[in-house]
């Protein structure tokens, strides 16, 4: 069948608009210093995170799950590469047709060589075929090279956004959680020596953490997909943990916290999460909705004051916890919902507060905490993380489980939420504009 000249010429005109669309989409992922919403590039990460999914949705170990998403982003940069020269090779096979005698499969045998620089090129006849040729050659070795050279940038900045992930690791414990990090950073690894007052320049070396995360993983959005060396630790969840300690810091101790810097770090953090989450194509709100409340219930909010309570962490509002808790809620409603559809997008470790999973049958893990420690003069910490479980006179709870309800222990329990409606539940399934 001969296809007439003209229906080549339009043929071609759709190989030049490929070839624009893959040099658009490598132009502004590999060497553009922003963030580029390319359809190319987006189309790839939905279709390899599709198929990761459906690899991963029969496992139900959090840590062989994560050993198979380990290789997501790879996988993503990979065919992302192959993508773009796929396009090149199409695009100018096309564009080579209305030069070319024969069929279209001539057009594919002459512009294979020029792309993939495999084989023999000596196919074309005519100044006009071996132009095209020679830039397609130049396109393939330049699509190439830009892709080798964008590596080291990516590994720089998941090594920098890791040390720090791996530093909040040493001090609060794996997985991340807001309330632990206040608890152990108080505690001090049993030396008896409250470190509260490390608590500002935590949170100002977070703010510019945010920043810089926030800036890097939009610009090179495969980095979003880059999980920890370790199973149970992850950027997302980490970053929700400083953010709620900052919260809870500000509603429970309002006098004596740092305003300042941890409002800042706040601030970045949210700002943080909203960049990336827009970035992947997530739907979120534009602003936060505080009518909308959080996931979080009363109930494991008190959960996580007797936690704190259990190292004698200090608390200026014990008697006004109803208010504590709103203001709890007016802080986290800003950052939630963006962290939720980071979390479950990239299947973060499941941590506490940190949002629901796709597997919904693995609960969440609390953090893993070591044995107790024993103060300098070594007399024993009955207070510890980690103390062997008192017998059932003491009335204590061991610091390795959660402390009993307070009607349990005899203690006053805190005052209940007030009386204008019910304290946010959880939520089911997926958290709003996860993927």
């Amino acid at each position: 069948m001969v296809v007439p000249l003209a229906a080549r010429y339009v043929a071609a005109a759709v190989g030049l608009l490929v070839v624009i669309t893959s040099a658009n989409s490598v132009v502004g992922t590999l060497i553009l210093p922003r963030s580029v919403a390319s359809r190319v590039t987006r189309h790839v990460d939905r279709l390899v995170n599709g198929a990761y999914v459906l690899i991963t949705k029969p496992v139900r170990s959090f840590r062989q799950r994560d050993r198979i998403l380990a290789a997501n982003a790879a996988t993503i940069l990979i065919v992302q590469l192959a993508v773009w020269l796929g396009m090149f090779f199409v695009g100018f096979a096309l564009m080579l047709w209305p030069l070319v005698h024969g069929g279209i499969t001539g057009a594919f045998r002459l512009a294979g060589p020029g792309v993939w620089q495999i084989g023999n090129n000596n196919f074309a006849r005519g100044a006009l075929e071996e132009t095209l040729v020679d830039v397609a050659s130049v396109v393939g070795i330049l699509t190439i090279t830009l892709q080798i050279a964008y590596l080291p940038t990516l590994y720089t900045e998941f090594n920098r956004r890791e040390n720090a992930v791996a530093l909040l690791n040493a001090r609060a414990g794996v997985p991340s959680w807001g309330p632990e990090l206040l608890a152990r950073t108080h505690y001090a690894l049993g030396t008896g020596i409250s470190t509260i007052d490390t608590l500002p320049e935590l949170y100002e070396n977070w703010e510019s953490w945010a920043a810089e995360v926030g800036e890097s993983h939009t610009t090179y959005l495969p980095l979003v997909r880059f999980r920890s060396p370790k199973p149970l630790s992850s950027w997302v969840t980490s970053l929700l943990a400083v953010l709620d300690s900052a919260a809870l810091l500000l509603s429970l101790n309002p006098s004596t916290a740092p305003t300042v810097k941890a409002r800042l770090c706040l601030r970045a953090g949210f700002i943080c999460f909203q960049d990336v989450a827009r970035a992947m194509g997530l739907k979120i709100p534009d602003e936060p909705d505080p009518q909308a409340g959080i996931s979080i219930t009363y109930e494991e909010f008190l959960e996580a004051i007797e936690r704190m309570r259990f190292v004698e962490f200090p608390i200026e509002r014990e008697a006004e916890l109803n208010e504590a808790w709103e203001d709890f809620v007016g802080w986290r409603v800003n950052y939630e919902p963006a962290a939720f559809a980071i979390a479950y997008a990239v299947d973060a470790v499941p941590a506490l507060w940190s949002g629901p999973r796709r597997d919904r049958r693995h609960p969440a893990i609390p953090p893993v905490r070591p044995p107790f420690g024993r103060p300098p003069d070594g007399a024993e910490d009955k207070h510890g993380p980690g103390h062997p479980e008192p017998s059932s006179s003491s009335g204590a709870a061991p610091a390795t489980t959660r402390r009993p309800d307070p009607a349990q222990t005899q203690e006053p329990r805190p005052p209940t939420p007030p009386a204008g409606g019910p304290p946010p539940h959880g939520s089911e399934g997926p958290p709003p504009g996860a993927a």
